[in-house]
């Protein structure tokens, strides 16, 4: 061979991604994927996550692995994912919510990307936003006006409310965050608030049907376990005839009546940059923790007309999905 030629191959060697360089030795990079839903209700929001990895290079079974491991609402579900993921020596762990402190407790090595988070500052996550430290980052909910906004859509498509009641899981941190704040709001519309505790799949039946006859709306608090639950939940609240507002659309979708928040396929779509950014060598306590930018408001018109409800025109116009 002649030299020059050697050389120009001996640079190309050398600029091949990590990936395709571990592709020819025993292991591709992997991603432990700790879904804290269940697959099917995730799919929108995997699909977005795998469709930007392939933008960013990063094909499944060629360049990369991710192995998924659904906790399907099962809080009890996340440290033994977490350690599995420990064991099988991931290159960085991808999870939401609840999780992040299962994965974080297993690990202080492996990198963690959180998708979702409901405060990763007051959980304890990070050191602070625009520095993280550590090896823990992501997107994060707080700081953001979701929950008021969420009230005042509420008001206007229930016009007669008088008596909200908060649904959400009490063994989670950022579930009980929520209802405080959604409950100080509520107080201060002159609203009356009914808490509604769940801790377990088995606790929403009686919840929801504690509710009839004593609640005009219901504000159901985001979390893996009422996402997992989301169409049990959707079918009892139209039992009870209770217009619900939910914190995403895909609960909509599931036939929820409203919802507004952020975008999850968009959010799940920004956290494979940060595996993108830690596969190619940064350090996720040097990439700060960013918020959502692009937020839904989703809502389901056979579920109002089930309910005997109309929706104000003026909620309609600002709609992002509108379900018939």
């Amino acid at each position: 061979m002649k030299r020059r030629a050697f050389i120009t191959l001996l640079g190309s060697a050398a600029a091949w991604p990590l990936a395709v360089r571990a592709q020819q030795g025993a292991k591709l990079p992997t991603i432990g994927f700790l879904g804290t839903g269940t697959a099917s209700g995730w799919s929108q929001w995997t699909a977005a996550f795998e469709r930007r990895l392939r933008e960013l290079g990063w094909i499944e079974g060629r360049t990369i692995a991710i192995e998924y491991r659904w906790a399907e609402g099962r809080s009890e579900r996340f440290t033994e994912i977490a350690t599995e993921f420990v064991r099988l020596k991931v290159d960085v762990i991808l999870t939401a919510g609840g999780a992040v402190l299962a994965a974080n407790e297993a690990t202080s090595v492996i990198p963690i990307v959180f998708a979702v988070a409901a405060d990763p500052l007051g959980s304890g996550f990070v050191a602070s936003l625009a520095r993280p430290g550590g090896n823990v980052t992501g997107l994060s909910l707080q700081q953001t006006d979701a929950g008021s906004k969420r009230l005042e859509l509420l008001r206007e498509v229930v016009p007669g409310l008088r008596r909200l009641a908060i649904m959400g899981n009490v063994g989670y941190r950022g579930s009980v965050l929520e209802m405080s704040e959604v409950q100080d709001t509520a107080h201060t519309l002159g609203l009356a608030v009914i808490r509604s505790e769940i801790r377990r799949a088995e606790d929403i039946v009686a919840a929801i049907e504690a509710l009839k006859g004593h609640a005009d709306a219901l504000y159901v608090v985001g979390d893996p376990l009422t996402d997992a639950n989301r169409i049990r939940i959707n079918t009892l609240s139209l039992g009870a005839r209770l217009p619900a507002m939910y914190i995403a659309k895909e609960y909509v979708e599931a036939g929820g009546l409203i919802s507004y928040g952020p975008n999850y396929p968009e959010l799940f779509r920004r956290a494979a940059e940060y595996v993108d950014k830690i596969l190619r060598g940064a350090k996720p306590g040097d990439i700060p923790v960013e918020q959502p930018t692009k937020f839904d408001l989703a809502i389901n018109l056979t579920t109002a007309k089930t309910l005997g409800m109309t929706i104000p025109p003026s909620v309609l116009a600002i709609a992002d999905e509108v379900i018939e």
